[in-house]
């Protein structure tokens, strides 16, 4: 599996757990809809680790958990 559909696996994982939408997880995390949009929908190739770090900050998480599941084992 391609790294960046492990972050696609990962961020639609997270979303659900808390059950919020992809356009709130943009908002409490200070990113664009738009760059959410492209990471989900295949647009963006290459998500940055700042931006991954953004996402992590919305979701009270570290970048550690984020990372630290099967998916990227």
């Amino acid at each position: 599996m391609r790294a960046q559909s492990a972050v696609v696996i990962r961020i639609v994982e997270l979303c659900a757990e808390r059950q919020i939408s992809y356009n709130h997880l943009a908002y409490i995390s200070a990113v664009p809809p738009s760059t959410v949009k492209n990471i989900l929908n295949g647009s963006s190739n290459n998500t940055g680790i700042v931006t991954i770090a953004k996402l992590c900050n919305g979701l009270g998480i570290t970048l550690t958990e984020f990372f630290e599941t099967e998916i990227f084992q």
